[in-house]
């Protein structure tokens, strides 16, 4: 799953969330404040409590291979995986044409001990074939989407021979974890990691907003979900949208154009 395309409203949001002129925060509420508690003695101590909230960072643990049983029946509302669903892409990347395709195979792969169902995803650019990648997503038991890994062929410039594997990663392997692709019940504000594959992947979401209008080629949406990712590999930012009952409909520069129920 690909990130890191810089996106200026982003950096505007983060501009505008820290001038607030009420004071408060963006998300949650980081305590920078002196509380006043009792003692059992009934006695009040004055301490200044400089923790910052975490409360929307969600715990990846309930991907964990541990906390199951997980389920091949992924369907989450805004990234629901039924078997044969597929997803296309397409949109202007520096000039060239980028066309990517999801498509949800009735497969399924055994990573870290937990059976996965299998997403296939292939991009090409100017109709000629860029990677194959094979990603492996599971459903915990409260409806978190759980992202196990995948691997990744990357081909030449004929698109016909395979040269690389860069960004490959399993749960389980060189001290690798399943992360959260999609939360049980998303929320303005959640966090999260989605790839905790140290030096490989590592990349971190949060939820943005809920709710807004959004045209694609595919059609006109109002349930919809927006993100922002980073990496702890790479600079800048990435913007991906969701529709409620389809699944991803924007990711940085290329949209939605048609999928299948």
């Amino acid at each position: 799953m690909k990130t890191m395309s810089v996106l200026s409203f982003f950096l505007m949001g983060i501009v505008a969330a820290g001038c607030g002129g009420n004071g408060s925060p963006p998300f949650g509420d980081p305590d920078a404040s002196t509380d006043t508690d009792a003692d059992s003695d009934g006695d009040t101590d004055v301490d200044t409590d400089t923790d910052t909230d975490t409360d929307n960072e969600l715990d990846i643990s309930v991907c964990a291979p541990e906390n199951g049983p997980f389920s091949l029946e992924i369907d989450n509302p805004f990234f629901p995986l039924p078997v044969g669903r597929q997803l296309v892409l397409e949109g202007d990347d520096a000039g060239a044409l980028l066309r990517v395709e999801f498509t949800v195979l009735d497969e399924t792969e055994d990573v870290d001990g937990v059976t996965t169902r299998v997403i296939e995803e292939m991009e090409s650019e100017d109709d000629v074939l860029v990677e194959i990648s094979r990603n492996f997503f599971v459903q915990a038991p409260d409806g978190t989407v759980c992202y196990y890994g995948e691997d990744v062929d990357i081909y030449d410039e004929t698109g016909t021979n395979i040269v690389a594997h860069d960004g490959a990663w399993r749960a389980g392997v060189d001290g690798a974890l399943p992360g959260i692709q999609m939360p049980a019940a998303p929320e303005v504000g959640m966090e999260y990691d989605q790839e905790v594959a140290p030096g490989v992947a590592e990349d971190h979401a949060e939820i943005m907003a809920m709710g807004e209008p959004l045209g694609v080629p595919a059609g006109e949406f109002d349930d919809t979900l927006r993100t922002t990712e980073t990496s702890a590999l790479e600079s800048g930012t990435s913007l991906k949208i969701y529709v409620s009952g389809i699944g991803m409909a924007v990711d940085d520069t290329i949209e939605l154009i048609e999928y299948t129920e």
